[in-house]
């Protein structure tokens, strides 16, 4: 049973660890909720516990769909840089008694992540193919 209420844990958490902001913890978490929705209306089991890859799809899908081209900038504005930030977020708000873990839940399994530059710049860059062939110059040829 939970003794605090999640801001004030988030709040304490940032005290004595403030890497990250408050904001990237309400973020984390409304990535679970909507990780676990999505589980919902695909019917799997949403008592199931959630993987670290699983709620890394789910952080990777919440801020494209709610920052867009933005979500690195605001990730970064809050500290999360890389996976391996959004399980320390996860392990911090585990000490505080908000979230919980299985044996198997690691930091490792965060560190196995994916590349942010990937996932959240790349969707947005213009196709070098098409740039060349509608006439704006040889973009994507290196020198």
């Amino acid at each position: 049973m939970q003794t605090i209420g999640f801001q004030e844990a988030v709040e304490k958490i940032h005290n004595e660890d403030p890497r990250y902001q408050v904001e990237a913890y309400s973020f984390l978490r409304d990535s679970l909720d909507a990780t676990l929705k999505r589980r919902k209306k695909s019917k799997k089991d949403v008592a199931a516990h959630v993987s670290a890859a699983e709620l890394l799809e789910g952080f990777r899908l919440h801020a494209l769909h709610e920052c867009g081209p933005m979500a690195l900038t605001v990730l970064e504005y809050w500290g999360v840089t890389c996976c391996e930030d959004v399980g320390n977020m996860v392990f911090n708000l585990v000490r505080a008694g908000v979230f919980g873990k299985t044996e198997e839940d690691t930091l490792a399994g965060f560190r196995e992540g994916y590349d942010f530059q990937d996932v959240f710049v790349r969707p947005f860059l213009p196709d070098p193919d098409f740039m060349n062939k509608i006439g704006f110059g040889a973009v994507g040829k290196g020198a």
